[in-house]
């Protein structure tokens, strides 16, 4: 017996309601037309979308901008309202599929900044990227500034991987100095997430200081407890949340250890984590507003599972670097002594100098235009005058993996000869905290 046409249109939606798989109700859609008709008609897909997340109430707009869906929604006639719910019907049933079925991988795409950092760039928040704490003989950790004060708080700001990410899971890893006396652990007593978007009036908002006022958190995590102890620690949600926006913020509340050389507490940490579902080659926000509304874009009906497979296949193993604050990381991790030949014409210099304000320009925070508060803005149009040429070449390489069998050579074989010596000042400047912390160790 057909319930859809011989129940009534309450019990019908109460028999098809008990579905919580987006995929059986899609199924139930392709039994027959009436069964389908009936699903669209009800908005089945949106309710169920919308129970398993409710930030996604909201929506209040959906743009689709494929070839086959061309049409305002703006009901204006009874075929026109159809199509709107055929249209949401299939909106929200790839939505669901996608929060539900995506395959769980890392969501951070980039470390924006953080709220100190002690010794920039060898304790740059960059290094939490990393699932290494040391790699090689050198320590890969971010590093806060000291405070007498145990209760000065702490941030850590992420880029995800998408405006829409569900996050299934948070971890933090404190680092643990092992080249200091004793050894010790600079956790935090509590840690706190926020997920958001950033403000469309960070215009008005572009002097003010803490920078999580330059972005909106439609979601904050409960605090949970952190142990100091050196291990991936893991902080359950208490259901998975979708990030609208993708931006999350790291809070750490209340230092807990010293350090011996000058009596101040830190805070340290070596790896953060997360875990998650990203729709970003299916879905884009639009206009996120303070109250939370925001448009869904709709970029590909294209099942995000195969999508997320083809990218996997094509990945590099390398990361490419985005910023001076990059490049300043991996040239100090590659000393090098080298030889310098200066400029053989003026002309050949300035045009050094002309490709080295472009890079500055670069260089520059992508939407305040400004130096970043970890350095001051002259050193950092000198560094970028000698830099330019290597953030090309060294970038070129990154993006070019060899054979394994064949070893890596060191970038500073790729520079010009103009440029070595350059390279190597930039390196001695930047390593004097390496050897510092190796005369504290031995």
């Amino acid at each position: 017996m057909d319930f859809v046409e011989n129940l009534d249109t309450d019990m019908s939606l109460a028999i098809l309601s008990c579905l919580d798989d987006p995929s059986d109700l899609v199924r139930a859609s392709a039994v027959s037309r009436s069964w389908r008709d009936f699903v669209i008609k009800h908005s089945l897909s949106k309710n169920l979308c919308l129970k398993l997340f409710h930030q996604l109430t909201s929506v209040d707009r959906i743009i689709d901008t494929s070839n086959d869906m061309k049409e305002s929604f703006e009901a204006g006639s009874s075929r026109d309202d159809t199509r709107v719910l055929e249209r949401e019907h299939r909106v929200y049933a790839l939505l669901a599929k996608g929060c539900t079925s995506s395959p769980i991988r890392s969501c951070i795409a980039d470390a924006i900044i953080a709220s100190s950092t002690d010794n920039f760039p060898a304790e740059s928040i960059l290094n939490t990227l990393d699932e290494r704490d040391r790699i090689g003989g050198t320590p890969s950790y971010w590093s806060s500034t000291g405070h007498h004060k145990t209760s000065v708080p702490e941030t850590l700001l992420y880029q995800l991987k998408g405006d829409l990410c569900v996050i299934t899971e948070l971890s933090v890893q404190p680092f643990q100095a092992y080249f200091q006396p004793g050894t010790p652990i600079y956790s935090s007593h509590y840690v706190r997430f926020r997920l958001g978007h950033l403000d469309n009036n960070e215009a008005e908002t572009a002097g003010k200081f803490p920078v999580e006022n330059k972005y909106v958190w439609t979601y904050t995590s409960q605090e949970f407890p952190m142990a100091q102890e050196n291990r991936l620690q893991n902080f359950k949600l208490p259901e998975p949340v979708i990030c609208i926006g993708g931006y999350m913020l790291v809070e750490f509340l209340g230092r807990v250890q010293t350090q011996e050389m000058d009596g101040l507490y830190y805070i340290c940490v070596s790896h953060v984590k997360v875990m998650g579902r990203s729709l970003a080659k299916s879905f884009q926000v639009v206009d996120p507003d303070e109250s939370g509304k925001f448009g869904l874009k709709v970029l590909s009906y294209s099942d995000p599972q195969e999508m997320d497979e083809n990218e996997e296949e094509g990945l590099s193993p390398f990361r490419p670097m985005r910023n001076l604050e990059q490049l300043l990381n991996f040239l100090h991790r590659h000393p090098l002594d080298v030889e310098y030949v200066w400029p053989e014409s003026d002309e050949e210099e300035e045009e050094a100098e002309s490709d080295g304000e472009v890079f500055y320009q670069r260089a520059l925070h992508p939407r305040t235009k400004q130096a970043s508060p970890s350095y001051d803005a002259a050193p950092l149009r000198t560094c970028c005058m000698k830099t330019y040429h290597i953030s090309n070449l060294i970038s070129t390489q990154l993006r070019q993996p060899r054979d394994p069998p064949a070893p890596a050579p060191h970038p500073a074989e790729f520079l010009p000869s103009s440029w070595r010596r350059a390279y190597a000042r930039e390196i001695e400047r930047l390593d004097w905290n390496e050897k510092r912390m190796m005369k504290i160790e031995t």
